[in-house]
């Protein structure tokens, strides 16, 4: 069978099928060798209750033949990552695993693959995308995706628990899940004492290093029965579900110690509102946005909306409000701006980079509010290259520019001690040449009892 050559970079490892570029639609193929599971999952109406409850992504039947079967998949606007969860995403995504596995072997299926990669957020919930991960159950056989599920899922939220988020970050270079034996070793002793972590974490790495390297647990358990199945799924539900994060954080809060009066703050709503509205955007990205504060004053006009942090907590208190407003068109997710997220898996192409996502996601306005000092200040950032950044996949840009007076730059400026006259370029004049390299200054406004300027700004030659 020949292959397309707009096949998606991620579909090499599965040999049921793979996604292929048509234009701008993403569809994906079915192989003969999955025929017989695809229909049995089609006719029995498995698929279809899944995709009811919202739990795994709607498709369309495009064309069939001997030789292929082609669906088109819903629409997903923008793809994130596990290593751009917060916490409670995480949570939910597993959750969502261990939900579809227990329907899926009440209806005689298996899931085959629990990889984190298979689940996504859209129209604020988590969704299962690969609709190839199943297959028929064989009664007494073991569940042979068990392990992927505790390195990809029970072992990066366990570690939080004990260690904080960054370790989601340990899954952009563990692309196939945190190694079990790696998973145990960073635990400490007294998580032993958890019947749920010392079976499904230590002693699975015990008896891989008493076998040996290439040990898969789900190859040794001959039988296990259906019973014993829906156990072990209850019993990593629970654990998981009651899972807390306790770990503060210096912008979980941000809001609650903004040097901004309450009058200039509602001004910056307005100013951002205002200007917003005139574009009248279909897409949006606030980078640095922190609990979507101001994303909010728009929410209503705009179909869909990005907001990045680089704390999680934020991010985590920004999705809690999604949920509990059952906010569609918003997106969370975390981001260090001065490190965006790369492209990673084999020739770096089979998760894309963060930088590759936001030029093809083409938001029409970007904003960037109370973050520039931190970019230029912390970060070391020349505006050049922050201009140049923003200008990569910007629009319009709505930027906030903290002066020279502003508390929290003089804070920065202490902490550069010998260096900080190196730093003496950081004014407002030096802001707007250099983004003038890339922008026009459509409107330039000071927020009123603050030391923030605000500027709207259009790329150039748009």
């Amino acid at each position: 069978m020949t292959k397309t050559n707009n096949i998606h970079e991620a579909s090499f490892r599965d040999p049921s099928g793979y996604m292929f570029h048509d234009g701008g639609t993403l569809r994906r193929v079915i192989n003969p060798i999955y025929f017989p599971q695809y229909r049995k999952l089609t006719e029995s109406g498995f698929y279809k209750t899944l995709i009811n409850n919202n739990l795994l992504i709607s498709h369309k039947e495009t064309s069939v033949s001997e030789e292929k079967i082609v669906i088109t998949p819903e629409k997903i606007p923008f793809i994130i990552n596990p290593y751009e969860w917060c916490f409670e995403q995480y949570k939910q995504a597993a959750l969502l695993t261990l939900k579809i596995q227990k329907y899926a072997l009440s209806k005689g299926f298996i899931l085959k693959d629990a990889s984190a990669y298979n689940v996504t957020f859209h129209k604020g919930k988590p969704i299962f995308i690969d609709t190839l991960s199943f297959d028929f159950y064989e009664e007494n056989t073991p569940w042979r995706a068990y392990k992927q599920f505790i390195t990809h899922f029970l072992g990066p939220l366990v570690l939080s628990k004990y260690h904080g988020t960054d370790v989601f970050k340990m899954l952009q270079t563990h692309i196939d899940g945190i190694p079990v034996k790696l998973i145990a070793s960073l635990l400490p002793s007294r998580s032993k004492l958890s019947s749920v972590l010392y079976t499904n974490i230590h002693l699975l790495a015990k008896m891989e290093s008493k076998h040996s390297e290439d040990y898969n647990v789900e190859t040794k358990i001959t039988k296990l029965s259906k019973k014993a199945h829906n156990n072990i799924i209850d019993s990593l539900f629970n654990y998981i579900k009651k899972l807390e994060l306790k770990e503060a954080s210096e912008w979980g809060d941000y809001y609650t110690k903004t040097n901004y009066k309450a009058d200039a703050f509602e001004k910056k709503k307005e100013l951002i509102r205002q200007w917003v509205l005139s574009l009248n955007p279909q897409k949006l990205i606030d980078i640095g946005g922190n609990d979507g504060t101001f994303v909010r004053t728009v929410k209503d006009k705009v179909p869909f909306i990005l907001v990045t942090d680089i704390d999680y907590n934020a991010v985590d208190n920004n999705y809690r409000q999604v949920k509990k407003n059952n906010e569609e068109n918003i997106l969370p997710f975390v981001c260090d701006i001065l490190q965006p997220a790369p492209g990673i898996g084999f020739n770096n192409t089979e998760r894309n980079s963060l930088i590759f996502r936001l030029k093809e996601f083409a938001p029409d306005v970007t904003l960037a509010l109370a973050l520039i000092h931190h970019i230029t200040l912390s970060g070391n950032v020349p505006f050049e290259k922050s201009a140049g950044f923003f200008a990569s996949f910007s629009k319009y840009l709505i930027i906030e520019f903290p002066t020279r007076e502003d508390s929290w730059v003089e804070s920065l400026l202490i902490r550069k001690r010998e260096f900080i006259n190196h730093f003496d370029f950081y004014n407002e004049t030096n802001f707007e040449i250099a983004y003038s390299n890339y922008f026009d200054i459509l409107e330039k406004q000071q927020i009123e009892n603050s030391n923030r300027i605000m500027y709207f700004l259009k790329i150039k030659n748009a």
